[in-house]
This record gives structure tokens, sequence and C-alpha cells, in this order.
């Protein structure tokens, strides 16, 4: 199988290159090494099997030759991470909105059918009160909001774009709601928490906690990831469909620091810093995320063989400095 994944040296994308490179599939991967990058990459580099090229899929003049070669794509290419969106919020809606468009766009053109997988964001539900985000509930966004919440509205157009091209031309598209995807590669640069916490608490400083720590996150490993979403690709029932892709184990923030000190046997102490202090601005956090799951298990079968201690254990394992030298 060819497959094709744009942002494919960044967290995910790069997961997604090495499980598939492990089936045995011709893979490319495209990215502009933004947020992504070549380390990502780098044992896979060498491998007859698997081409990257650094470009922008804004302009990369090849998209249409890689879309028409692929039998499957995987869409991740986007600006993310709370500090860039607040940083940048123009950039996150040009570049994840037009992004998505060409791709689509060149797809259509090629006259071929690759059963295209596009990333979305339990962003999305906004300030949702279910206790369970299902993919028909009702998205609440608030009017006139802050650029906080420019990721999410990029997102919302993609999977507008998806499903009209989908409907449209008869593209075989998946639409797939990541709900706090977590493993290695992942970096705490652009405000992620679980690398911050892995790193602060390696080093024995105070683990820094944005708000109060009640918010409630659902944390899903990238290794439990690639595969549900190979297996949604692989089933023409997701054709036209949006998915939650995650765990449905919810932990709040303030937990999951005192997991972390517990489990790297780290002295570090937790840190409570407002929001005006961590980003620059009043930032609206989501208070809880719980993904419903129904629809991914309908379609899969799919089952997690990461639950979040054994993730943390490895990623802490991973972060000591007597393992990196090795590695």
């Amino acid at each position: 199988m060819h497959v094709l994944i744009t942002g494919g040296a960044g967290f995910i994308g790069s997961h997604l290159v090495e499980y598939h490179l492990a089936k045995g599939d011709k893979v490319q991967a495209v990215d502009d090494l933004s947020t992504g990058s070549r380390e990502n990459i780098a044992p896979f580099l060498g491998k007859p099997e698997f081409h990257f090229v650094q470009a922008d899929i804004l302009t990369w003049p090849e998209l249409e030759k890689a879309a028409a070669w692929a039998d499957r794509i995987y869409h991740m290419a986007a600006v993310v991470g709370v500090y860039r969106v607040l940083a940048d919020p123009i950039k996150v809606l040009a570049t994840n909105i037009a992004g998505t468009e060409r791709l689509l766009r060149a797809i259509s053109k090629g006259g071929w059918e690759p059963h295209v997988i596009i990333a979305s964001s339990s962003e999305v539900y906004g300030h949702s009160a279910a206790r369970e985000l299902r993919e028909d509930a009702e998205l609440i966004i608030q009017s006139g909001a802050r650029s906080r919440w420019n990721y999410a509205v990029s997102k919302l157009a993609d999977e507008a774009l998806g499903i009209s091209y989908a409907r449209k031309d008869g593209v075989p598209i998946t639409i797939v709601r990541f709900c706090n995807t977590i493993g290695p590669r992942q970096t705490g640069r652009y405000g992620m928490v679980v690398p911050r916490f892995i790193n602060q608490a390696i080093q024995n400083e105070p683990l820094t906690v944005y708000g109060d720590g009640t918010q409630t996150r659902s944390f899903c490993d990238a290794r439990d990831t690639v595969v549900a979403l190979d297996l949604l690709a692989s089933n023409d029932a997701s054709a036209g469909e949006i998915v939650n892709v995650g765990n449905n184990r919810e932990i709040s923030i303030r937990d999951l620091a005192k997991m972390v000190i517990q489990r790297t046997g780290s002295p570090s102490t937790i840190q409570y810093i407002p929001y005006l202090d961590a980003y620059g601005e009043e930032f609206e956090d989501i208070t809880h995320r719980r993904p419903a799951l129904d629809k991914l298990f309908r379609l899969t079968h799919f089952s997690h063989q990461w639950n979040l201690e054994q993730t943390l254990d490895d990623l802490a394992q991973r972060a000591r400095p007597e393992v990196r030298e090795v590695v």
C-alpha cells in the first residue's frame, strides 16, 4: 500500500510513518519542520520504502502527484500547541484551513480515491457541559471569542471541507477528533502538559499546573492512536463519518501531576500558575474532556494496549539522562 502523510515528521505523523513501514507499506511524508522534527523520522530516512520531503503543503508543487500516488492519505499537517495558537492566531486559521482545502482539491483533480484521514480535535467541542463528548453533540464556541479558539475554528472548518468533498466527489474521507494524544516524541515546547510534567519531575523541578488543576483530560498513547487510525481507514463504513479517537479514562491535571511525581519517584512539588502568567493573556480553559468512544469501537473493534501509567513510565524512562546517552 502507498501511504502519504502530511505533517509526517510531527508527533503523531512520525508514529504513523513508523507503523506503516513496519507493516511493509511504502510511505511518503511531507513536513515543513515548523513544529515537526527531522529527528522524529531519522531512524527511517535510510529505508528504501520511505521518502521524505521538506516542504509546505500550501506551496509544495508535487502535492497533486503525491495524492494520485497514494492509496491512503493521513492529513496531520497543522499549526498546533496553545503557545503557537496564541502567538500567531492568523497563521493558525490560514495554514490549517488552506492546507486542508489544497490537499482535498489535489485529490479531487487526481481522479483517484484514496481513503483520507483528516485530523481534527476535541477542541471543537468547546465549552460543552456534557459528561461525554459525542460526535453528534452541539458544538459550543463563543461568539467573538478570543484567539484561543482559532485552532478549534480552523479544525471545524477542516471538518466541513472534508465532509463536503466526500459528498460532492465521493472520496472516502474520515474525520478523526483527537483527544489528548501523548507518547514518545511529543514535546512540551508548545504547551503540551505531559512532556512538561515528565521533564520537570526528572529534573526535580516543581510541576507547573496552570489554573487550579481541577480541569480534566483523557489521555491516549500515540501507539494506540495509530492502530485506531489504521483500523478506521481499513473500514469503508468509516467514510463520511466523524469519529473520536482517544481514551475515555478521565483524570484531573492536579491528579496527573501527583501521578507523575509518584511514578518517577521525584521530590518535586506542585506549583499552581494563573493562566494570565502562563500564557500572557486571559485564557478560557476547558473544564473537562472525556470522549465517547462508542462509534470508534463499533467501527473498528479497537482495544487499547497502553494505559496511562504504562505511558508515563515509558516516557520517564526515555527522559532520564542516562537513557538518552545510551540511545
